[in-house]
């Protein structure tokens, strides 16, 4: 039906992506799932469209190609129904910046911060004059600081954070009804880990929390029109320290437990 909102989701093939399309599935919300992997996104889709009444659609695309993010871009732009985007689609790398591959790095950035940036000022052109609607950009607790090792995707989530405030400053100063919400989530149960080849054992099991948690949590804000959602009362802790603690003892902290996680790793 055309009076159906539309819900935009990338990285949607696993984890946080496909547990948001589920739930917005379940919202009532018609699906354009955009991520790499074409097959995951054509299951997907149809399983949704079986489940729920609703239409799921799937786009084959590599936010790290300024074609592919023009292509996207502009489906996004031209949706009559747009109700939510979500930008879920990223990735993490392990290793000292100056020892990795200078093209995976520059390559987090264009997905983190360029896709980002492009997506939210073409789903903002279509849903500024409609007065409706928002977008969800899935952050992490990362972005509240730095750790070596990870000094790109700490500095995009930091981004990501900081855009979206400005965003939602932005649209408050117009009096715009669209909402903006940086998710920032820990350490999170999906496929993101595996691919790092992170050992869970090494972390704490209280700190690990489930897509379908994390997801519902985002909702939930949304709802209530709050712009950080950081689930789980444990990170909210940590990210409330790290905010009260000088910068000078915050980086000797992290250079320190870095130094500890990558001895146990050896």
């Amino acid at each position: 039906m055309p009076d159906r909102p539309l819900a935009v989701i990338t990285g949607a093939s696993s984890g946080i992506g496909a547990t948001f399309a589920r739930k917005l599935a379940g919202r009532g919300y018609d699906l354009l799932l955009i991520a790499r992997r074409g097959d995951r996104l054509r299951s997907l889709a149809t399983e949704l469209a079986d489940t729920y009444p609703v239409t799921g659609q799937a786009m084959v695309a590599d936010l790290a190609l300024d074609s592919e993010v023009n292509r996207v871009a502009g489906r996004v732009r031209a949706a009559a129904n747009l109700g939510l985007l979500v930008n879920n689609a990223g990735f993490g790398a392990h290793g000292y910046f100056f020892e990795s591959d200078v093209r995976e790095q520059e390559r987090m950035h264009r997905v983190h911060v360029l896709a980002t940036m492009r997506l939210m000022h073409a789903a903002l052109e279509n849903l500024v004059p409609r007065a409706v609607g928002g977008i969800i950009n899935v952050s992490s607790v990362a972005g509240f600081g730095q750790a070596p090792g990870s000094v790109s995707y700490n500095a995009t989530k930091t981004w990501m954070n900081s855009f979206t405030e400005g965003i939602a400053m932005e649209l408050a100063a117009k009096g715009s009804a669209v909402k903006v919400q940086a998710l920032c989530p820990g350490f999170t149960l999906s496929e993101f880990h595996d691919v790092l080849h992170v050992d869970r054992s090494a972390i704490p099991s209280s700190l690990w929390m489930t897509a379908d948690f994390v997801v519902t949590e985002s909702l939930r804000g949304f709802d209530r029109g709050k712009l950080f959602v950081i689930p789980g009362w444990r990170y909210k802790v940590i990210v409330a320290g790290m905010k009260l603690l000088p910068g000078a003892l915050l980086r000797r902290a992290s250079i320190r437990g870095t130094q500890r996680f990558r001895r146990r790793k050896t």
